[in-house]
């Protein structure tokens, strides 16, 4: 029996090890600025949404609750300006990771289909392809791909590893591309709500799509923006029939949203003060990061949006990270997500006020 794991990278983040070692060693620890995992609590509304379901002996449905699927409709109405959805437009994951690994796989591509990504990306787009044996395919503009047995396309604005924000009248470009030549578009918006010197579109956008959503689908996540990374709680929305077939195999395979966490997303897409609270959060961090970053000769590009900054001092980003592990800071490396990257870091501001005032104190000095 082949090991279906030859088929993928290594998994970037144990080449991370050692610098994490370097960086714990520091008097005063770690500041951990690599993973860009939330740290601060839940909401106490989603707490309690999530309590108030615990007692859920029954099996949860795939499709999910119609609770749940009027909040995903209404939430896309409200928050991206998407006009015209109906429950057979949304669709409940198991965290938006497992959705993109798997995608490709649940919608039958494989040898001789195509898979494409941006040049910097993150990388399970690429595991996904490889998972079911299709071609990965990266890109810097993606209308200049040769269409011919290209199948998925992932967008990301905004990006990750980088922040950038890929304006409306790019998206509407490469939507109208992608119908001409039957491919689909997978627009990954997790970091939707999190932008700082831009305001991110979605592709369900009626400018963008046309009121239509035929050949596209938004993923969205409620980990960053709702400090909810822990409850794998994440949503896709836009083409009914590429949904619909989507369900009929999630059913199959028995991918459900637990019941509670499918209550505590309810509570999450109805209230926008948590979310407005975390942004002043993250943007207190960001500032503070960014400036330090600066003044220490590093220099910023793109980043206007998301938790991370994309940053540079011009030399292998190996070195940058074994520099900054010296001084107890643990970045990712920019390789992780291309070769394109290999002279950049990627910094995260997901660590607590305590330890970036830490991690600000160490690039001061």
């Amino acid at each position: 029996m082949s090991a279906v794991s030859s088929r993928l990278p290594v998994f970037p983040w144990d080449k991370l090890e050692p610098y994490k070692k370097t960086a714990q060693a520091h008097p005063d620890g770690i500041v951990d600025l690599s993973v860009g995992t939330p740290v601060d609590p839940v909401p106490a509304l989603i707490q309690e949404a999530l309590v108030a379901a615990a007692d859920s002996p029954g099996y949860p449905t795939v499709w999910g609750t119609p609770a749940l699927r009027d909040a995903l409709t209404g939430w896309c109405g409200r928050r991206l300006g998407a006009t015209g959805l109906t429950h057979a437009n949304v669709l409940p994951v198991v965290g938006s990771k497992e959705l993109v690994a798997w995608l490709p796989t649940q919608l039958g591509l494989g040898a001789g289909d195509k898979v494409a990504y941006p040049r910097l990306a993150y990388p399970t787009y690429e595991v996904g392809a490889r998972l079911c044996g299709a071609e990965a395919v990266v890109y810097d503009d993606p209308t200049e791909l040769d269409p011919a047995g290209l199948k998925l396309l992932w967008l990301n604005s905004p990006s990750n590893p980088t922040g950038r924000v890929l304006p409306k009248e790019e998206l509407v470009r490469i939507v109208a591309w992608a119908r001409e030549h039957g491919v689909l578009v997978l627009s990954d918006e997790c970091y939707l709500e999190l932008g700082w010197e831009a305001d991110p579109v979605s592709v369900l956008h009626p400018d963008v799509c046309g009121g239509s959503y035929e050949g596209i689908v938004a993923v969205h996540s409620l980990s960053k923006r709702s400090n909810l990374a822990g409850y794998r709680a994440a949503f896709v929305a836009g083409d009914a029939a590429v949904l619909g077939e989507l369900l009929q195999i999630r059913k199959h395979g028995g991918m459900m949203t637990a019941a509670p966490v499918q209550a505590a997303t309810v509570a999450a897409l109805g209230d926008d003060a948590h979310v407005a609270e975390q942004r002043e959060r993250y943007a207190a961090r960001r500032a503070a990061l960014k400036g330090a970053l600066e003044a220490h000769g590093f220099r910023i590009e793109h980043s206007e949006a998301s938790l991370y900054l994309w940053a540079t001092r011009d030399e292998p980003c190996w070195d940058t990270v074994a520099y900054l592990a010296e001084k107890g800071v643990l970045v990712a490396p920019g390789d992780f997500y291309g070769e394109a990257g290999a002279r950049f870091v990627r910094v995260a501001f997901t660590a607590t006020d305590e330890r970036v005032e830490a991690a600000v104190k160490r690039l001061g000095g």
